[in-house]
């Protein structure tokens, strides 16, 4: 049986796709699909078509056209994932580095990951937020954005140092404040040295069967 799991960036080359075979001009080539999503390469494209093929949505018929097999109205009640990257570590106690570099691409319901905004995921490290549902070794999911409400919880950088912390800003000062259970956390106290980086929609602990590699 085929794998009928179809990403965001699957379901807009999808649709490029049908356009052009239902209404014109045909079949369109992978040079056309790329130059049309703004990929950066054509393999970026046909890794792509081979994906929606795989997953019985089109098929490429024997001249190489592609013919539609199928419509997103009859998968209406389908999970739609777009992919979010792993990029490394955040410390729920001290600030550890945050490692830049991808380590895993985990697909994501568009019902948490919404279309127009960023994402990414960070692997909690400390208790200072227990709390707050946020554990030693939790995937967590965060809205990449600049700002904050006093009560959310952020991902905060620090002298190039991430953190998770509750956000309250005062007329003076801003204040990151641990949700723990332990008593030796404290509040970072800041003035303007710090960058939020995004705010925190929710965390999934590993044993949840969240597959990184």
């Amino acid at each position: 049986m085929k794998n009928q799991l179809i990403t965001l960036r699957e379901v807009e080359a999808f649709k490029y796709i049908r356009n052009s075979v239902v209404h014109g001009p045909g079949s369109p080539s992978i040079r056309d699909i790329q130059n049309a999503l703004a990929y950066r390469s054509p393999r970026s494209a046909a890794l792509i078509v081979e994906a929606l093929i795989e997953k019985g949505w089109i098929e490429r018929r024997a001249e190489g056209s592609l013919r539609i097999l199928k419509d997103l109205e009859e998968e209406s009640n389908h999970a739609r994932t777009v992919d979010v990257p792993l990029v490394g570590t955040a410390a729920c106690g001290t600030p550890l580095l945050a490692e830049e570099n991808i380590e895993a691409m985990i697909p994501v319901s568009i019902n948490l990951a919404r279309p127009g905004y960023r994402y990414f995921f960070l692997r909690a490290k400390g208790n200072s937020m227990d709390l707050a549902d946020i554990n030693d070794g939790d995937l967590v999911l965060i809205r990449q954005q600049q700002t904050a409400e006093n009560g959310d919880i952020v991902v905060a950088l620090i002298d190039n140092e991430a953190t998770i912390k509750e956000f309250k800003r005062t007329s003076t000062t801003v204040l990151l404040t641990p949700r723990s259970s332990a008593k030796e956390h404290l509040p970072i106290v800041l003035t303007s040295d710090f960058q939020v980086q995004g705010l925190v929609i929710t965390s999934i602990p590993l044993d949840k069967g969240v597959q990184t590699s």
